[in-house]
């Protein structure tokens, strides 16, 4: 028998989650299918943001406790990962409790868990059962490319998926990868005591980012204590060795007790079909979509980290908000990032948004670079964390884009953010009161700069008459 929906959701993680719950508010017949019970939530809640920023927050505790030695507080000991694994899954467990299969049924969804693919444009298959459906969208996500290390010690090669599952805290801890997921982790495991190796196939770890906030931060990472290899990648097991070697097939050994494989993602799109649906994927096999996130199916739509580009969970609420708002509206509005942020949640953390200098150069757009450091920031001072650099691009007093290394940069960039989604004119920012000694007081401090190079002398004699 063929059961027919309005609207059915092949992945329940955070973009799906969005389209599926809107769609049944509003009064539509929904089918929204994942393999299982666990995988509800998607990676964010299973093997992403929630269980690393849960480890983020632990190392960070630790590190503080560590550090209270100077004012004569001592702290011995080791960490027990057991214990610290309980608490990541009780963190995951509190925000499952709105991401499950029986939660989201007693709100009016049809959820069904089994390996979904297409039987035609419209129809998927789950098992034995077929489903129609007017509209259909992929939401299936990415996983963690795996290196090729054959079976060799494969117990101890660990992705994002595997590593909270792992008893004990590793002694030596090599990371293949110098991206989010692996500076993160590997910073949050310094932090707890372990001695980490970042392998770094290219020049640059974080290569989105900004490289003079790269500079400053890697400065800080070693500082920290972890050790960085550039230009290398994976080469073999040995033993309790890893074989790594540059372009030129020199290689070096280290030895290991644990390696995380952090050295990009794969869509999830394999058991899915899409051929039988029309549906066309590129050579990485992302699936392909227009403007408006419709695949070469104009039935079907395809969201979040199985389209590539931005693979970030806010990326699948963008994607998710613009098809649910073209479902309803005659004015077909095309996905644009130009306002997009992200942060990393490192320690301090970089957060950045809008156009940066190279897409903006792209665009021949003219712009202004404004930027100073947290040194003279008041809280800075008193929080000792004055390593912290802000830089604004600008034009017509109009913010494009921008990056933040601070702690807490992720919080303390958001009037900058809103201010660049909103088009604000910065003497909006400058002419707020800002409570002291708050430190996103740095961003005021920073156009006060600018503004101030407006008192030429000219000004400054018009002033002087006006004066009375």
């Amino acid at each position: 028998m063929t059961k027919k929906y309005d609207i059915i959701i092949i992945g329940a993680g955070s973009g799906g989650l969005n389209v599926a719950s809107f769609m049944n508010k509003v009064g539509f017949n929904v089918l929204l299918i994942d393999k299982t019970d666990h995988n509800i939530g998607g990676d964010c809640l299973n093997f992403g943001c929630v269980p690393s920023k849960a480890l983020i927050h632990i190392a960070r505790v630790i590190k503080v406790a560590k550090s209270s030695e100077e004012f004569g507080v001592t702290s011995s000991g080791s960490v027990d990962f057991k214990k610290i694994k309980s608490y990541i899954k009780d963190k995951q467990n509190i925000i499952r409790q709105h991401e499950n299969t029986s939660y989201l049924k007693n709100l009016g969804l049809d959820v069904i868990l089994g390996e979904a693919s297409f039987k035609d444009k419209n129809t998927v298959q789950v098992g034995d059962q077929i489903y129609v459906s007017k509209k259909i969208v992929v939401a299936t996500g990415s996983s963690p490319r795996k290196l090729e290390a054959g079976d060799i010690n494969k117990e101890k090669i660990v992705t994002n998926e595997t590593i909270f599952d792992i008893d004990k805290l590793p002694e030596k801890f090599i990371i293949f990868g110098g991206g989010p997921i692996g500076i993160e982790l590997g910073q949050a495991f310094s932090f707890l005591g372990s001695k980490v190796t970042i392998i770094q196939r290219g020049d640059k770890i974080l290569n989105k980012e900004d490289p003079e906030i790269i500079n400053l931060f890697e400065y800080k990472l070693i500082k920290d204590g972890l050790e960085i290899i550039y230009d290398y990648e994976f080469d073999s097991l040995q033993g309790n060795c890893v074989i790594i070697k540059d372009k030129n097939n020199n290689t070096k050994s280290l030895e290991y007790d644990l390696i995380l494989s952090s050295i990009g993602r794969v869509p999830n799109t394999k058991s899915l079909n899409l051929e039988k649906a029309g549906i066309e994927t590129d050579k990485g096999g992302h699936i392909k979509v227009n403007k408006y996130l419709q695949t070469t199916n104009k039935k079907v739509y395809a969201i979040g980290d199985v389209i590539g580009g931005l693979q970030f969970t806010h990326a699948a609420e963008l994607h998710a908000g613009l098809i649910i708002r073209n479902f309803f509206s005659p004015f077909k509005k095309k996905i644009n990032t130009d306002n997009f942020a992200w942060v990393t949640y490192t320690s301090p953390e970089i957060a950045t948004f809008g156009l940066s200098p190279q897409e903006l150069n792209k665009r021949k757009i003219k712009y202004n670079i404004l930027e100073t450091n947290f040194k003279d920031n008041d809280r800075s001072i008193t929080d000792n964390n004055q390593e912290g650099k802000l830089k604004i691009y600008i034009k017509n007093n109009k913010i494009l884009g921008g990056t933040m290394m601070a702690d807490n940069a992720g919080e303390l960039i958001q009037e900058l953010i809103l201010a660049n989604f909103a088009k604000l004119n910065i003497n909006k920012l400058f002419s707020k009161t800002y409570p002291y000694p708050t430190a996103t007081r740095i961003n005021k401090s920073l156009i006060s700069k600018h503004m101030s190079k407006k008192l030429n002398p000219l000004t400054k004699s018009i002033l002087k008459l006006m004066y009375h």
